[in-house]
């Protein structure tokens, strides 16, 4: 149980990782890299650009990225705006306010 454990902790540890590429060879992104990658192209309507950084790391990675630079974006507007992070959150995606 304890080895499954660990593996299952290496490979996350490892997918955090930004690791210089050996010369000639590309680069290894990191989880919140491509995250970043991803939205701001999403953001910008550059599909080509989202493609690209949806190859940087698994598509189960890829999701918990976006899902923390949401969680962090929202938190720093509610502190920048001085209000609650659910109200900004529903702001954001045109709800009603509770």
């Amino acid at each position: 149980m304890f080895a499954r454990l660990r593996t299952s902790f290496s490979r996350f540890r490892d997918s955090l990782r930004v690791e210089a590429a050996p010369s000639g060879g590309k680069r290894t992104h990191n989880l919140f890299e491509a995250a970043a990658a991803y939205v701001s192209a999403c953001a910008e309507d550059d599909q080509e650009r989202m493609d690209e950084a949806a190859t940087w790391v698994s598509p189960e990675a890829l999701s918990f990225g976006v899902s923390e630079l949401a969680c962090r974006a929202v938190i720093a507007l509610a502190r920048e705006r001085d209000e609650s992070s659910r109200t900004v959150a529903r702001t954001l995606l045109g709800l009603p306010a509770a």
